[in-house]
């Protein structure tokens, strides 16, 4: 099986990696194919609200000239999904609105593309307005009828710094047993079969 991280933190090397690289560990130790993304930092336009992805339903954004297409190709082969995002102004990272806009209505015009996959969401955080950014990104989950594990407590890492994270032991602990979870869930999900979802509009 396969899962996808995504940061959105400009910063590479950041405390929003760290905490995703935690994450992907025992999912790597249960024998997962994993990858990490970088978004931040990069160009990604936000939704221009062209209504194209419903009018030509291809999988893809008709905006082509930025990362979005090819991130949104991984995100539709991927067993799972992990989003990651520094908190600024008690929200997610620019980068990380657009990917949740734009590949969040394309996977809707196209019949519900994220449906039955597993998805999670971690944040890195100075001191306070996290579980908002949390909020954010699931979402992009709970709308796309994907399946949200928990885990010991709100998927927040603390620190300003880079790797300053790092000494946040809550915060690896609960990022290892979102790993676990993650990889519970996805074998049982793999054994019930595919998802009953229900396009988007559909009565």
């Amino acid at each position: 099986m396969k899962v996808i991280a995504i940061n959105g933190s400009p910063r590479k090397g950041g405390n929003t990696e760290l905490l995703l690289k935690t994450v992907l560990e025992p999912l790597e130790a249960a024998g997962w194919s994993t990858e990490l993304l970088q978004i931040g930092g990069k160009s990604i336009h936000g939704c221009r609200a062209c209504g194209k992805c419903f009018e030509l339903r291809n999988k893809r954004c008709a905006f082509d000239k930025d990362t979005l297409n090819e991130v949104l190709e991984k995100m539709i082969t991927a067993d799972a999904i992990l989003l990651g995002s520094p908190t600024y102004f008690t929200d997610v990272s620019a980068e990380m609105k657009a990917l949740i806009d734009r590949a969040g209505v394309v996977c809707l015009a196209n019949g519900c593309l994220l449906a039955g996959k597993v998805g999670a969401a971690v944040v890195a955080v100075r001191r306070g307005g996290g579980t908002h950014v949390l909020d954010t990104m699931n979402h992009l989950f709970l709308i796309q009828q994907m399946v949200v594990p928990g885990s010991t407590y709100w998927n927040l890492g603390y620190g300003m710094e880079p790797g300053q994270a790092a000494g946040d032991a809550e915060g690896l602990r609960n990022m290892r047993q979102l790993g676990r979870a993650i990889a519970w869930l996805g074998t049982a999900i793999e054994k019930a079969g595919p998802y009953p979802a229900l396009p988007y509009g559909v009565a």
